[in-house]
């Protein structure tokens, strides 16, 4: 099923008598029923205003002509959304639809923030076919956060979305990235700390494991160059700092994870307190790892049916499945299980915007 418009949209919703897989353009690896309700059919740019830092569009627009048009304007979304198609072998193009759905948040967001963060308002339509708007098209006129936060993240469990309204910021002029040895990982999240809470306005903190810990700072030229410089004073303590050019090609591999691509294995995916990181990665004995946000995202690859939640055991955050077979995913689950009382409220959320469970059943516990 692939509606034309949100009118249409909710009419397929309101006749639905068998659960559906809410997919965008197919990328990241949404499972569920085989009956697929797609919104690549809604689609299109609708208000782009540069001057006030705001774009609104469609469900189903395209991520890369969202993108090439701020690209005009030298602005960006500043959250940087991954691109799951090479870790996940996937096809397709990524909609911006899917990446509210699955807050999908780049290396940048230790700086400016989550997808959620730069979300102004969203239209999505419920499980009885009901048409909902909450917040606003720009941002001097929102006037309400809650269902634009929830619909964040929810992975097309309580509604499908059909437009968002979002902020945009202007592209930076210059960027730089500095590699900092680092003989382990309590090393490297030290380093990265010791970037994060200087006054130099760090926009990217990872660690590739016996390489380097990498700390990007972004803005005018002017700027990142004086930056730079401090940055090398303050960190010469922990080794021999240098540049690393091209900076770009390198936080698009950080951000997508492209080295666990083309690799077998299951690959996950660990929030956790970044000063916990390098207890939680050698709790879960990796074939390879990847820390971004400084530590506190940390990507894992293990040997295929691995229970890494097991390995790892008790600890604060969460680890979600990304990469896995059908029976792995099955028996473990892709998100964290969640504590009774907040699994409850769950489950009572869905309840009043899906009572029928029509949208992704299964797919968040």
């Amino acid at each position: 099923m692939r509606p034309e418009s949100e009118s249409e949209l909710a009419e397929i919703v309101a006749g639905l008598n068998e659960p559906v897989r809410v997919v965008g353009g197919g990328t990241r690896g949404v499972t569920g029923p085989d009956r697929m309700l797609s919104t690549e059919g809604l689609r299109g740019i609708t208000l782009y205003e540069p001057g006030a830092l705001t774009l609104v569009a469609q469900s189903g627009t395209p991520l890369a002509e969202i993108e090439a048009a701020l690209e005009a304007e030298g602005q960006q979304l500043a959250f940087e959304p991954m691109d799951h198609r090479a870790l996940l072998g996937s096809s397709g193009a990524p909609t911006i639809g899917g990446v509210v759905a699955a807050n999908v948040s780049g290396p940048r967001r230790i700086q400016a923030g989550a997808c959620r963060d730069f979300l102004l308002g969203v239209r999505f339509v419920d499980g009885q076919g009901q048409v909902i708007k909450n917040g606003g098209r720009v941002m001097k006129n929102v006037t309400g956060y809650d269902l634009v936060k929830l619909m964040a993240g929810s992975w097309g469990t309580l509604g499908v979305l059909t437009e968002m309204s979002l902020k945009v910021l202007p592209k930076p002029e210059a960027n730089a990235t500095l590699a900092v040895p680092a003989k382990d990982a309590a090393t490297a999240v030290r380093v990265l700390s010791e970037a994060l809470k200087s006054p130099f306005e760090v926009t990217g903190a990872a660690y590739y494991p016996q390489q380097r810990a990498l700390i990007r700072i972004e803005g005018f030229a002017e700027s990142v160059s004086y930056r730079s410089g401090r940055l090398q004073e303050l960190l010469g303590q922990f080794g021999a700092v240098d540049p690393v050019e091209p900076s770009d090609a390198l936080w698009q591999r950080v951000r997508d994870a492209a080295d666990f691509a083309d690799t077998p294995g299951d690959v996950w995916r660990i929030s956790v307190k970044p000063g916990d990181a390098s207890e939680i990665a050698a709790r879960a004995e990796a074939d390879r790892t990847l820390f971004d946000w400084g530590g506190g995202l940390i990507w894992a690859l293990v040997p295929a049916g691995t229970d890494l939640r097991g390995r790892i055991g008790a600890f604060s955050g969460h680890a979600t499945l990304v990469r896995a077979g059908a029976d792995t995913l099955a028996r473990l689950g892709r998100f964290q299980p969640e504590p009774q009382g907040i699994a409850a409220l769950t489950q009572g959320i869905r309840q009043k915007f899906d009572p029928r469970g029509m949208f992704n059943p299964g797919l968040m516990g």
